[in-house]
């Protein structure tokens, strides 16, 4: 019997959609926003944060704030948790800044007088990722599906690598994964500028992403520099720019001068550890290299023409 499947991460979500499980999904995060109907589910969790107001340096401040007083940033509805009885909860612990902790949901089913699962996932590779999905499967009988989607993602991401493997020239890409203060990628986002066929050697694959500094970014020289701060789309990237101070240096950095500044759409392809990694593998490839592999949709990644200098 498939299991009544209650979702507090948006890439678990796309997880179980993608095995074919979306009706068996009775509930999910207030981000989970893909695939199309997944929003007319219930929603489980809300934000302390209103992102949508605040600058990157206050939603910053606020975010550290909060979790440096061992509070949360989010809150969980225990009451319409309870009354959906779930079979399966899928969480994490990898982050609390990306999802309710826990230490949260594991108290909140302990409540729940049922014997409900509680499974963290917790990728820190793309190879992890994978792995997820094939522990999805392993829960929710869906083995075979499983394994046909990883053999597809795995594939696509071997064709890059064949495309990328004549490159003459890997352009040093800095992916930053927050604005202010700039954070350093980290976790799978090296390995998509490595399948990309970008220099991925900002940042550390595997590691947690961390803040870094103008002397660093500077000393780096990137020729492309891709905004992907966690959590934003393009637009949210977009509203931010004018109000963030960008690093010294910044407008005499290659990339700046050459206009190869991308705003991406991080919250879809690159900041959950979903199967859409894979796509945002490949928006870096046609940022990177649009001679072998075309140009970026719009929707994409948009190129930012007269990026602020350091206020």
């Amino acid at each position: 019997m498939t299991p009544r499947i209650v979702s507090l991460l948006p890439s678990a979500t796309e997880i179980v959609c993608l095995l074919g499980l979306q009706d068996a999904l009775v509930g999910v995060t207030h981000e989970c926003d893909h695939p199309p109907g997944v929003a007319d589910k219930p929603a489980l969790t809300a934000s302390r944060i209103a992102h949508q107001t605040m600058s990157s340096v206050e939603i910053d401040h606020a975010v550290r704030s909060q979790l440096d007083g061992h509070g949360s940033i989010y809150d969980l509805d225990e009451t319409a948790l309870r009354a959906l009885a779930p079979d399966l909860i899928l969480t994490q612990e990898l982050c609390e800044v990306c999802a309710v902790s826990y230490r949260i949901v594991e108290q909140a089913a302990r409540r729940l007088h049922a014997d409900a699962a509680v499974v963290s996932l917790e990728p820190n590779t793309i190879s992890d990722i994978l792995a997820n999905i094939r522990t999805v499967g392993d829960l929710t009988g869906t083995q075979d599906e499983a394994d046909r989607v990883v053999y597809e993602l795995r594939a696509r991401l071997d064709a890059l690598d064949r495309a990328s493997a004549d490159l003459t020239q890997r352009p040093r890409t800095l992916v930053l994964e927050w604005l202010e203060p700039p954070f350093a990628p980290g976790h799978w986002v090296p390995e998509q500028v490595e399948h990309a066929g970008g220099d991925a050697s900002f940042g550390t694959a595997g590691a947690a992403s961390r803040t870094t500094t103008a002397e660093e970014i500077v000393a780096y020289d990137p020729e492309v520099i891709v905004l992907a701060p966690c959590g934003f789309t393009i637009a949210d990237t977009l509203r931010q720019l004018p109000r963030a101070s960008l690093p010294a240096g910044w407008s005499e950095l290659p990339a700046v001068r050459e206009g190869q500044v991308w705003a991406v759409d991080a919250t879809s392809y690159f900041s959950r550890p979903g199967p859409r990694i894979v796509d945002g593998a490949e928006i870096l490839s046609r940022i990177l290299h649009p001679e072998v592999f075309g140009e970026p949709e719009p929707h994409e990644a948009t190129r930012v023409s007269g990026t602020a200098a350091p206020a």
